[in-house]
């Protein structure tokens, strides 16, 4: 019988500093992040392609609720979430709100892809 080999472990290697462009902090990735947990939604997503094709661009929410086959309720929580990250803009108009996209909005959305 002959005796198995003795495996030594792999020999470490020394660590190196992270080197070239500056990475995202905490804090900008988490700001970052609020963006595409937004855009993770199906409905949101078809939301912000609704309101970006109507021609007078803007939508009121009283529009958007019966082609997505939800309450007034459920849509106007999908807005406040494209609203806070910063997609989408309110204006209130008496018992209605009306959503417009915010300008650049969908180019910093890719810009922020683009830069990592």
């Amino acid at each position: 019988m002959t005796a198995s080999p003795i495996l030594k472990p792999a020999m470490a290697q020394d660590c190196s500093p992270l080197t070239g462009q500056p990475f995202l902090s905490a804090e900008e990735a988490k700001r970052k992040a609020t963006v595409f947990k937004a855009l993770a939604d199906p409905n949101r997503l078809r939301l912000l392609s609704m309101v970006k094709a109507e021609d007078s661009g803007e939508s009121c929410v009283c529009d958007l609720t019966e082609p997505l086959g939800l309450g007034q309720p459920t849509v106007s929580h999908h807005l406040k979430i494209l609203v806070e990250a910063g997609l989408l803009h309110r204006e209130k108009r008496g018992t209605w709100a009306y959503y417009s996209l915010v300008p650049g909005a969908l180019d910093h959305v890719a810009g922020i892809l683009d830069a990592l």
